[in-house]
């Protein structure tokens, strides 16, 4: 992976996510007072967008980003420095989830969509849980709902452009779990998995990101560049008539596409799975 390419677009999409995990974090502040949180570990933080927002929700707490990329983690350290949250924030790079051992222990433990990169998934949640404190709270980020940029119908090729697309990504989803080492085949009811794992389910719940049409033009751009990533996957299984509908939203001097079009937007959800130690 070209992480000095891939962590800028990693740093965008956080960023313009970052507020429904504003609310998810607001949220987790009423399960875990954050007057008596002092540490908290942010589990595959990449490049540090969702660290600085845990500092915000546990003022009191260090904060810490976990991640195997060196490069990632050089981003959430200069995050951290512009947030203002220096003096209170490290960075440990860590293999997930064989170097969790060695991260110590904390009142809060982020795990955002990092379980299913792990063969046995109950395993990482055992794994996961050996890090709380007494007490303590863990926040697992799986599933939700796939995001929304158009219309069903977009005005050219045909309708459902997008479901196509969820539905090759779902395909991809399940060839990269059956390729994980150790893969083993588990039903994806977190509260239940949580529970097996030694930890008493605390709730879950979904945040909304509504982001209405005409979007900003930086989500625009995150479009461009997502739909790119997803045109090159698509070039052996799609139709000639879809590849030539994402060539048009590709397009930047096309009126229907992606830059230009009026009707572009951004709704998703996120679903955050709680437990204590």
């Amino acid at each position: 992976m070209d992480w000095d390419a891939m962590g800028p677009l990693l740093e965008r999409g956080a960023e313009i996510e970052s507020p429904l995990y504003r609310d998810a974090a607001q949220w987790l502040g009423t399960l875990a007072d954050p007057a008596r949180v002092r540490r908290v570990l942010d589990i595959g933080s990449g490049p540090g967008v969702l660290t600085t927002v845990l500092a915000e929700a546990f003022p009191h707490a260090e904060v810490v980003a976990v991640d195997p990329t060196p490069q990632l983690l050089e981003r959430a350290r200069t995050r951290a420095e512009r947030a203002g949250i220096a003096g209170r924030f490290s960075a440990l790079r860590a293999e997930l989830p064989g170097d969790l051992s060695g991260l110590g222990r904390a009142d809060v433990v982020w795990a955002g969509n990092m379980v299913h990169h792990v063969g046995e998934q109950s395993a990482a949640l055992r794994d996961l849980s050996t890090l709380l404190n007494p007490g303590g709270l863990l926040a697992v980020v799986e599933g939700g709902l796939p995001a929304r940029r158009l219309p069903r119908d977009i005005g050219f090729g045909r309708p459902g452009l997008e479901a196509r697309l969820d539905a090759a990504h779902a395909d991809w989803f399940s060839r990269m779990r059956a390729g994980l080492p150790g893969v083993k085949d588990e039903t994806e009811d977190w509260p239940a998995l949580l529970a097996t794992a030694g930890l008493t389910p605390g709730g879950t719940r979904s945040f909304l990101l509504d982001v209405p049409a005409p979007a900003p033009r930086e989500v625009r751009d995150y479009h461009v560049t997502s739909f790119q990533r997803l045109r090159e996957a698509a070039e052996e299984t799609f139709g000639a008539d879809d590849l030539a509908a994402l060539d048009r939203l590709l397009d930047p001097e096309d009126p229907g596409g992606l830059l230009l079009r009026p009707d572009v937007c951004l709704l998703l959800a996120r679903t955050v799975h709680t437990a204590r130690g």
